[in-house]
Parts: C-alpha cells; structure tokens; sequence
C-alpha cells in the first residue's frame, strides 16, 4: 500500500493528482473551503489573535484547499495566516506562492491542522479469521491476489483487542488501524497550540463492518484495490481510536452546520425581488444539501482535537448541540 500510493510510481505521485480520480468535499463546493475558513477564524480568536496563525493542510492534494481558504479568509486574518500545503507529491505548477510546500507538517505552529481525507490513505495492514478461528495477516501480491500470511501478533493483535476485536468466524476482516493513530497523534503533536481536525468516512467499535472496507478508486469508479499504483486504495478511518484526551467526534453535516451550511431554499419571494440572487442562492443550497446530505457526505466524520484550547471553543458552540442521532 505505501508503494501503491506513495513510491516512485505511485498513485499520489501521477500529475493529474487526486481530483483527476474522485471528488472530495473541496471540490464539490467553494461552500467547504469558506467554512474551513470561518473554522480557521474561530480557532484564530480562541487563541487571542496570535502574531502569525497556521493554517497546515494534511494529504493536501495539489493545494485545492489551502488554496480556496486563503481566498476566503478575511483581510485581516490572511494577512497573519502562514500557510501549508502538507503532501509527499511534487509542488504543482503555478501554487499560490504564499503556501508553504512540504512533506511533513511543521512542528511548533499554533493555528489549525486540517486533514481532508488523509488518515483513510495512510498505509495498513489487513487481517483476516482462518479456519482455525486465528487472525493472520492478508498478503497481496501485485496483481491483487491475495493469500494468508502468519498470525497478528504483539501491538497489532492489542490494538485488534481493543479496537476491532474479531469474530472467530472464517473469513472475517479487519483493517489494523494502529499506523493510523500514530500518524494522527504525530500530526497533533505537531501543534503548539490551536485545533486538529481530521475528516473521513469512518466507523466506529459498536458498528465494525465484519469484513472490512479496503478498496480502490479510478477514474472516478469504485475498483479492485491492486497495488500496482494505477489506483487508489483507501479504507474508511477507525477515528474512535485516533481520538485523544478532549477529543469531540461528530457527522460533517453537524459540523458544517455549526460554521454555518445551510442546504435550505432561498425564500420563493427572492425569485421576483431578485431573481439572478435567488439562482446564486439556489445554487449554493444545492452546494451546501450535497455537503451536508445523508447517506453522502454528511455522515463523514469529523475528529477535532484540541492542543492548549476546547474543541468546542474553536467552533464558538457545543458541538453536542448540534450532533443529530
């Protein structure tokens, strides 16, 4: 999978980057980047208004979203915002030379980590019931074949215990998320001071899928996850376990909600007063129902983690409140 993705031929190295593959929610509506921004605003005046603020974008792609959130920012914010573009790709062409470019977060920054889809494409490891009722490790080859291999054993099989403890049934799955976890507390540990987030399809102890959920993407279609770098593969994001002390989980659609996403009509009056304003609003209510819809893109998850600061204080509400069963 690290390979697959990230080597020389990887899939994350190919020039048309990940938005010539699948669309996230960055590029599904401006609407995303303007509340990441009024996030980034929040976060800035829990903190007191800080000489110079971050803005790091973990997995950021070819700079699509720090992009927009530096373009959305009002003057007086970008003018102290420090931004950067976290991605182990080269430098795209033409980048907004104000973002900084690198393969690692920087360390000793105050302000906001944001992780877009990241944590669902860092490496894992699969595990898999035998016969016997033992966890073993699913080998692939490079063509996608897979076979068993030896027994989940030491820190793996602990984290299976206490995260995704497995059925002795043959055939049942679970995606190791313990790399997962360590590459999120070393992305927080990376913040002085400020906010993490981190946005994903995931799951959660109580509702594990039994046979887990590895695969790929192409050319915007669900594929086989092959590991020979034509493709993406991707598996949804234990966040329960990423989550550290004084951590706040809820849906994308509670969260955007709380900064501001509506997916509500323009009144129908609008459409004689105004009605080129009422097209615009239409359109971005069609925007925001896409970002914050059911069964879609409302139910990612969003992980936000507090370094010196309350999770809910960066949202400027209790997140509880808006968090719907």
């Amino acid at each position: 999978m690290e390979a697959a993705l990230y080597g020389p031929e990887g899939f994350y190295r190919s020039p048309e980057g990940p938005a010539g593959h699948f669309r996230t929610s960055v590029h599904a509506s401006p609407l995303y980047a303007a509340a990441v921004a009024r996030l980034l605003c929040r976060v800035d005046e829990a903190l007191g208004h800080p000489e110079e603020v971050a803005f790091v974008d973990m997995g950021a792609g070819r700079g699509e979203l720090t992009t927009a959130v530096l373009g959305a920012l009002p003057a007086d914010v970008a003018a102290r915002v420090r931004a950067y573009a976290v991605e182990r790709a080269e430098r795209p062409a033409g980048l907004d030379p104000r973002v900084m470019w690198l393969p690692a977060p920087p360390a000793g920054v105050t302000g906001l980590l944001f992780a877009n889809e990241w944590l669902d494409n860092v490496p894992l490891d699969v595990a898999e019931v035998d016969a016997d009722g033992t966890a073993r490790h699913v080998l692939v080859r490079d063509d996608g074949t897979e076979v068993l291999g030896g027994p989940v054993e030491g820190p793996d099989a602990a984290w299976l215990a206490r995260w995704w403890p497995l059925d002795a049934e043959p055939g049942v799955r679970a995606e190791i998320g313990r790399p997962r976890d360590e590459a999120w507390a070393a992305a927080v540990a990376s913040l002085e001071r400020g906010l993490a987030v981190a946005v994903d399809y995931a799951h959660d102890r109580e509702a594990r899928p039994p046979f887990g959920t590895l695969t790929g993407f192409r050319a915007g279609r669900e594929t086989a996850p092959v590991p020979d770098g034509s493709c993406d593969i991707t598996a949804h994001v234990a966040l329960d376990a990423c989550a550290g002390a004084g951590a706040a989980l809820l849906t994308q659609r509670a969260a955007l909600g709380a900064l501001g996403v509506s997916g509500g009509r323009p009144p129908l009056s609008l459409a004689s007063e105004d009605p080129a304003a009422y097209v615009r609003a239409l359109t971005r209510a069609g925007e925001a129902a896409e970002l914050t819809a059911p069964g879609g893109l409302g139910d990612f998850r969003w992980l936000l983690q507090p370094a010196g600061i309350p999770a809910s204080a960066a949202l400027l509400v209790d997140v509880a409140d808006h968090e719907e069963e």
